[in-house]
């Protein structure tokens, strides 16, 4: 294990990331990690949405550093972390919704260009029921547009996506990794086409939009549709289906851009590092365990022969 640890630290040396999704829980984590485990890291570049170079800024403080996941790297920098921080990360205002990710600084999206090693694509909208619109653009056409921008990068060795386990549908066991096949569904019934998926939403949207619907209405019908299309073809909800997707076409159009995605199950707290227990808000099966926790819960019926598939 130390020998792998060494290579792993060693191979982190004197490279720069451009990571996606920075606020979120797993990109958090993944950032913590390499600056407390290699500080000779060249640069982590966060793209956050934000609207400008000082909102974006404030997002990192606020969402990201300030957080106590970062407490280890308090104790261990003191007053001199917010220098080391200047010094190895900077916050990129963007958006994968947009082209070129949004980001409107020409002089550091060229350095972005001729600078970056690794592109990590960690943003999503996990809400399982979440609009579909949302969903699309985030989950599919966001990752679509990281993946095109990871193309323009000069030295760029792999694109890192983070999918979810889920994308296997509700398949049980031991579960071989392979690749989604492009436009094939989960059922086998129909085709998956990702520009009628498009076509479909904004018709919805623009028929919301002539019944002069309530944005309540126009949520609780683009949530809908959004079960409705993943159920179509063979997957539990709008989050998962979307994951398919982005992994599909990913796949399909990586050209000759190394390609990694990464399926994690549900992820929970923190197991060891940078300590024990660390969690952000009530997710997936956190809000069965805190309701255990407060007795509203009392008793939680299972099979002893299950295993409970989660990472920490």
């Amino acid at each position: 294990m130390a020998a792998e640890l060494g290579s792993i630290t060693e191979f982190l040396e004197n490279k720069t990331f451009l990571v996606t999704g920075a606020t979120g829980f797993l990109a958090k984590i993944f950032v913590e990690k390499i600056l407390r485990v290699q500080p000779n890291v060249k640069k982590l570049y966060l793209l956050l949405r934000a609207s400008d170079a000082k909102s974006a800024m404030q997002r990192l403080q606020q969402d990201v550093v300030e957080k106590e996941l970062f407490k280890v790297l308090r104790e261990k920098y003191g007053e001199n972390l917010n220098s080391f921080i200047s010094e190895k990360v900077r916050a990129v205002a963007g958006d994968i919704n947009c082209e070129d990710l949004g980001i409107k600084d020409s002089s550091l999206n060229g350095e972005l260009l001729k600078e970056v090693d690794y592109v990590v694509n960690s943003a999503a909208s996990t809400n399982f029921i979440e609009r579909y619109d949302v969903a699309l653009g985030i989950n599919t056409f966001g990752a679509l547009n990281v993946m095109n921008f990871a193309k323009k990068c000069h030295k760029v060795k792999m694109l890192v996506h983070v999918s979810t386990v889920y994308v296997c549908g509700e398949d049980r066991g031991l579960i071989l990794e392979k690749p989604l096949s492009l436009g094939k569904s989960k059922n086998g019934s129909n085709k998956v086409d990702i520009e009628v998926e498009k076509k479909l939403v904004q018709e919805k949207l623009d028929q919301l939009l002539s019944e002069k619907a309530s944005q309540k209405g126009t949520e609780i019908a683009m949530k809908k549709l959004g079960l409705e299309r993943a159920k179509l073809h063979g997957w539990p909800n709008t989050y998962v289906f979307s994951k398919a997707m982005s992994e599909m076409h990913l796949v399909a159009s990586k050209d000759n851009l190394p390609l990694l995605i990464i399926r994690p199950s549900m992820v929970i707290s923190t197991y060891k590092e940078p300590f024990p227990g660390w969690i952000e808000g009530a997710k997936t099966i956190d809000s069965v365990i805190v309701a255990y926790g407060k007795g509203r819960l009392q008793c939680l019926v299972y099979n002893p022969k299950t295993v409970y598939d989660v990472v920490s």
